[in-house]
């Protein structure tokens, strides 16, 4: 039988990030939801399977910011279609629905 992936609510995803990305790191994927609602897929990068036309990989965002929780607000707001306005000129320079302040 499969293994049932582990699924995290947007907020715990948020407080225990740094344990998370470790697991991801360790091959240990997981799932992020919204009110209940799988999001997204949270991976390591060279974890083998083929790519979800419709995912947002934090891995396929440029390597320059180093904080990972950019990296994770950028993608879940790709994700949920809303737009972030920051004054980081780094973080502005991701794809997706980013705005310079």
């Amino acid at each position: 039988m499969g293994h049932l992936m582990q699924t995290y609510n947007i907020h715990d995803a948020k407080t225990q990030l740094s344990r998370l990305v470790e697991q991801a790191a360790r091959g240990e994927s997981f799932v992020i939801a919204k009110a209940g609602k799988p999001m997204v897929k949270v991976t390591a990068l060279d974890a083998p399977g083929p790519a979800d036309a419709h995912a947002v990989a934090i891995g396929m965002l440029p390597p320059i910011h180093k904080d990972p929780f950019d990296r994770l607000l950028i993608a879940q707001a790709t994700v949920e279609g809303i737009t972030l306005l920051t004054d980081d000129a780094i973080v502005a320079t991701y794809p997706g629905p980013i705005l310079l302040a």
